[in-house]
Order: C-alpha cells, then structure tokens, then sequence
C-alpha cells in the first residue's frame, strides 16, 4: 500500500515536472518566435529594427536588430553596413504629432492656456478669410485640426513649384507659416459630422498655434516643458544641427534623398542618403525641420519613458504635465469614426492592421511614414515601441522594398509580443513577463512542489 502510494506520488511528480518544464519551454519559445521572425526577416533583407516593451513600469524587453546603415546613395548594399545600436536615434515622422505637439497641447490644455472648443483665430488673430465657396477660417475650432476634420488637404507640396501655385510656393519657414495661416484654402467643408481626412496640414497648423500661446518655437517649448523634465537626452528636433550628434548616431532612410530613385525632382532636392535629417519634404523644405507634423527625432529609451507618461495618466515620478481628464479628452472616440481621437488613433473597433490581433479596444497609439509605430494599451498597462527604418531599402516605381515586409507593417510584431507575455483581449492582469519572473516564478514553484513531494514520500515510506 504504501509502496503503492508511492508509486502514485512519484507518478504525480514526474508529471507535473512535464507540465512545468513544458511550461518553461513554452513561455521561452514564445520570445524566441518573436526573435526569429524579426530575425529571419532581417536576413531576407528588411534594414532594422528596435523594439522596447513595457508592462507595469518595467521594461520587459527592448532589442535592436538589422542595420541602421545599409546601402549607399547608389543603393549598393555597402561591405560593411552599420549596425543598430540602443541608443541610435530615428525619424519619428508623423510620431512627431504625439510625442511632440499632442504632448504640448495636452499640457496647454492642463494649464488653462488652451481650449480645444475655441476657434483657431483665438490664438492666431489673423487667421481668417474664406474660400471662393464661402468655407472660412472663422468657422475653424482647434479640436477640427485634432480630427482631422478642417477640410485641408491631406498634404500641400509647398516646396515643389511644378506641384503648387506660385503663391503657395515655399522654401521658407515664415512664408510657410504665413501661406498656412492667411492663404492656403480648404479642399471640402468642416462639420462636427464630418469624416475625418488625415491632414500633415492640421498638425503644421497646430504646431503655430502652440507658438502664437508660448512665444516659443514648438522644439523650445517640448525641450523645457517635456523633454528635460524628464531626463531626456535624445529627443529633439534637427538633431545633427548645433548638437553633439553625427550621423553615425542615427538609423538611415531614404537612399537617394527625396527623389524616389531619381523620378522626383524640384529645387534643391536631396539625392543622397537621409541619415540625421527629417525625411519628410514639408518639414525639411518648407519648414527648417521645426514643424508639428514631422522633424522630430528619439530612441527607444526616450521614448520607453514618453509612452510611460501616458500609462501614467501624465505623470512621471513627481512631475505632472497634464491629468487623467485631460487625457480622457484627449483619447474619445470621435463619433463618425472612432479611431480617431483628439490626434490620438483608437483601436476602438478594432479595425486598424497595425495594432495587431491582441490589443485591446482600449488601445491607442500612432504610426510614422518612416517605420515607425506604438501601441499604448492601458487596460493590459503595456507599451510597445517599434521602430524601424523601412524606408532604408530600394524604392521601384514609387514603392519602398521594406513596405513588402512585416515588419515595416507592424501587426505581426505587435501580435507576437502580445503573444509572447501570453496577454490577449479578455485577460490582461497578473501576467508575469517572459524571461523574467514568470520563468523564475515557476521555477520556484517547482522546487516547492519537489520539496513538498520528498516530504510526503519520506512520511508515506517511514
């Protein structure tokens, strides 16, 4: 009998020394899968990427992989292509719009200097005027701007004459800023039903607005008011100019200039490759780099702390730069499509590619036409940073060879790290991360359980 139940016990045991090692291996295998597949996809020829989790405050993950430098103005892939480091900086593109002018506008609102139901001439007085079919400034609110539901076009080649009127022509900052304010008409009318059409022009706009209240260009003010309160060192707009950056310290784009493989030209057009300069024409060309849509540049660490403000409802240690209403505000789903916010894009119906197949409607976040993307998903407190320099690859009739990539598509990885700290849609709490204290946690209590084992075995045979 008592060898019997013996027997039975060290049956139990082995069992659950399967199951367990089963689920070690598992959990490991989950990293690994996602490893793999940003891994293989490097070696088939995607350029880089950086990635950086965070669940609870804590960092669970943050890995670069690939080349921040990888082909010449040629497009020759050159012999010894430069690797990505943590700290290398990035493009951030149209992230520029969160990290950089949502982030100052959220804190004007906080501080009573800014009221997204006032019209936008109350903080820029000359803005006024009306098209040709009786659409005018007058009318616009600041909260249309953060819509995108001010009727402008989703983008105005200011720089380019063959692509705009000789009065809208521009390769001046201030011309720019006048164009904008007093000149560029509207492509349709505004409404508070009205669909959203995604505008750069609604954010260039905002970025004025933030200076017309500060009296600070917008890089001054996101510098003192966000960026160096919170430590960090490598946020900042036209990086290379005035600082002690090279270009070695930042992950390439385009690889001949703005041209598309020589198909585009106008004046003073870049033809080699990006490295430290913002790709985007209107910011660089039009606007000396210091624009709310477009210029700013980070890293995986600055911006690790940036999205952790937001899982934080504004705050950061002692610091508070807005508060959970503003934030509330600012993340309500706009009515004719809710996924958009106040600038912010909503997985509320949980229909955009990028978010991936696990966040939660809860989940926000933003994209950049560089290759760049984060997830900010409060109910599962988690962070995801990827960035990526897809459009560092060779470009055919107008396509990006990193576009034909996962990677440069961002809902895979997304789903895979979702997948690998084992969250999903309908539990999101008390999941321990992968290679931290989730495998510690069962390796301890595996050790239990083989101790509680020998005892009840030593009781049963004595």
């Amino acid at each position: 009998m008592f060898f019997k139940s013996y027997q039975n016990i060290s049956l139990l045991l082995l069992a659950f020394l399967f199951i367990n090692d089963h689920l070690i291996s598992s959990i490991q295998l989950d990293d690994e899968i996602l490893d793999k597949f940003i891994e293989d996809e490097i070696q088939q020829g995607f350029p880089g990427v950086a990635l950086s989790v965070i669940q609870n405050g804590k960092v669970l993950k943050q890995k670069v992989y690939g080349y921040k430098l990888k082909y010449d103005d040629n497009g020759t892939v050159i012999d010894e292509p430069q690797l990505l480091a943590l700290e290398t900086m990035f493009d951030m593109a149209s992230l520029t719009k969160m990290y950089a002018t949502n982030y100052a506008l959220m804190h004007l609102v906080y501080q009573g200097k800014l009221n997204v139901h006032d019209p936008i001439m109350k903080y820029i007085p000359y803005y006024r005027g009306c098209n040709p079919e009786h659409e005018c400034r007058e009318a616009r609110l600041i909260k249309d701007l953060l819509t995108h539901t001010a009727g402008y076009a989703s983008s105005v080649e200011f720089y380019n004459p063959k692509r705009v009127s000789a009065d809208l022509y521009s390769q001046d900052k201030n011309k720019t800023e006048e164009i904008i304010e007093t000149k560029l008409g509207f492509q349709r009318p505004r409404g508070d039903d009205q669909i959203p059409l995604y505008s750069d022009i609604d954010y260039m706009l905002l970025g004025l607005v933030i200076e017309h209240i500060t009296g600070m260009r917008i890089d001054q003010y996101v510098k003192s008011t966000i960026y160096q309160p919170l430590g960090l060192t490598h946020t900042l707009f036209n990086p290379v100019n005035g600082f002690n950056y090279q270009k070695t310290d930042f992950a390439a784009t385009e690889l001949k200039g703005n041209t598309r493989n020589n198909t585009i030209d106008f004046p003073n057009v870049r033809r080699y490759v990006l490295q430290g300069q913002v790709h985007d024409e209107k910011s660089f060309y039009s606007m000396n780099g210091l624009s709310g849509h477009a210029g700013l540049f980070s890293n995986l660490h600055d911006m690790t702390i940036l999205t952790q403000v937001m899982l934080n409802n504004g705050t950061y240690g002692n610091v508070q730069f807005w508060n959970e209403t503003v934030q509330e505000l600012f993340l309500t789903p706009y009515s004719r499509d809710p996924t958009y916010g106040l600038g912010w894009r909503l997985n509320y119906n949980q229909t955009l590619s990028w978010f991936g197949l696990h966040a939660t409607k809860e989940a926000y976040g933003h994209t950049g036409w560089t290759g760049t993307c984060t997830v900010i998903d409060p109910k599962c407190s988690i962070a995801i940073i990827l960035l990526t320099n897809k459009r560092h690859t060779p470009c055919i009739n107008g396509t990006f060879d990193g576009e034909k990539y996962e990677s440069g598509r961002y809902g895979k990885i997304m789903t895979l790290v979702y997948e690998a700290i084992q969250l999903d849609q309908q539990q999101c709490c008390n999941i321990t991360p992968i290679n931290m204290g989730c495998r510690n946690s069962l390796e301890n209590f595996s050790s239990l359980i083989l101790f509680s084992m020998c005892v009840i075995t030593s009781l049963l045979i004595h």
